[in-house]
């Protein structure tokens, strides 16, 4: 007989393990590239010392002279809150009953949740990785009849459920996505607002405004302080931009000049590139009309990705078309208080009785914040072009004849 105790029991010894391993290693390829630690955790913070520069200890001398004056490395504290990151699925007491007597129906039941449960948190990871931390997800450009237009949906997915915010205060709130158009940038909700949005009316994720982890998007905003430090005053925090007010050109001389700027100055070395789908394409394309071999390789987790030098070059929907990061991920670390774990009531109960309501609820938490050692190590392109000029596409005259080359 299948009861209450056995779908705890199933859920803590059985699908926790495998919630675990596809949330950290099937995220996104640079999630699984990131090292997760427990260490300089206290209490509800994250406290790490940041090397900055060269032990000043070094020097050369005579040989009966002084020996060079002590001066040791020169650290800056980061700090930051761990943040609550939660996910939640809800089983109804009618079908906890109705599986009660076949194993497979209520395995099926349970399958069903996780897996459902797993997908929506491996895509809000992926987007809070990217993310600046405030939690938008998008902006809107105009709402009419019950359909939004936004800046963009590269964020959004049916079934999300966002609070909307007009001019820094909460206007609607636990409206769910019905229906996301790809191609025009609108979507609808399953029940429409009780008022119209309006223009530049932002989306977050239900309750999660100012309260995602500290992404890419945040290390790279050098308007904002990072880990508690003004940039002003600490201007070896910014990193590597590149932003032309005009489209460049996507090629290994133009990343090239990154790597070696970052090794030069930051003692940084890339290995790994992500962009958005579009720079992906025109580096492809660049590689076609030089007529080289595109290198593929194999990343942890069983993803596979094009290479620049051997680093490889993913394109993940979370980054914007025209958009490039080179990282050295051996700088970022997950600092987190503990791995994966449901939250257990009274005497370890997993699955609670949702209040008022005939059906139980589990929640699946992780207390964590990522952390960048040395922010001037990284990279950033914008305004990339999706394509590029092909040297080998213009028409030439050989011996009075016309021929492409």
């Amino acid at each position: 007989m299948i009861d209450l105790t056995t779908a705890q029991n199933a859920l803590k010894d059985a699908y926790l393990a495998v919630a675990c391993n596809q949330l950290n290693t099937k995220t996104n390829p640079l999630f699984a590239k990131i090292k997760q630690s427990s260490a300089d955790v206290y209490g509800k913070q994250i406290i790490k010392a940041a090397p900055i520069g060269l032990n000043g200890g070094v020097g050369a001398g005579s040989e009966t002279g002084e020996l060079p004056t002590a001066r040791g490395n020169t650290y800056a504290q980061f700090k930051t809150s761990l943040k609550n990151l939660y996910g939640t699925i809800e089983i109804s007491d009618k079908a906890i009953r109705a599986s009660s007597n076949s194993n497979g129906a209520f395995v099926d039941l349970l399958n069903a949740e996780i897996e459902g449960l797993i997908t929506a948190s491996k895509f809000n990871l992926g987007r809070m990785l990217y993310g600046d931390g405030t939690g938008v997800v998008g902006k809107v450009s105009s709402y009419s009849n019950g359909v939004a237009t936004m800046d963009s949906v590269k964020n959004l997915m049916e079934g999300m459920v966002v609070d909307v915010y007009t001019s820094g205060a909460k206007s609607h709130s636990g409206l769910r996505i019905s229906y996301v158009d790809r191609v025009n940038k609108t979507i609808t909700f399953e029940t429409n607002p009780s008022s119209n949005l309006t223009a530049n009316d932002l989306l977050y994720v239900q309750g999660s405004k100012d309260n995602e982890i500290t992404g890419l998007g945040a290390i790279f905003d050098t308007t904002k302080s990072l880990y508690g430090l003004d940039r002003t005053a600490n201007k070896w925090l910014n990193p590597y931009i590149s932003s032309p007010t005009s489209a460049q050109e996507i090629s290994d001389s133009l990343l090239q000049t990154a790597v070696d700027f970052l090794e030069e100055n930051a003692g940084s070395t890339i290995d790994f590139i992500s962009c958005g789908a579009g720079v992906k394409r025109a580096y492809q394309q660049y590689l076609a009309c030089y007529r080289r071999n595109v290198d593929v390789t194999e990343l942890a987790g069983g993803y596979k990705a094009i290479s620049f030098n051997g680093i490889p070059v993913v394109s993940d929907r979370f980054v914007p078309d025209d958009t490039l990061y080179m990282l050295d991920t051996s700088k970022f670390t997950l600092h987190q208080l503990c791995d994966w774990e449901w939250i257990e009531g009274e005497g370890g109960k997993i699955l609670r009785q949702k209040a008022g309501y005939p059906a139980y609820t589990a929640t699946l938490v992780k207390y964590a914040d990522l952390i960048c050692d040395q922010p001037n190590g990284q990279a950033k392109f914008t305004n990339i072009s999706s394509s590029v000029t092909n040297p080998f596409s213009t028409t030439v005259n050989v011996n009075s004849s016309t021929e492409s080359a």
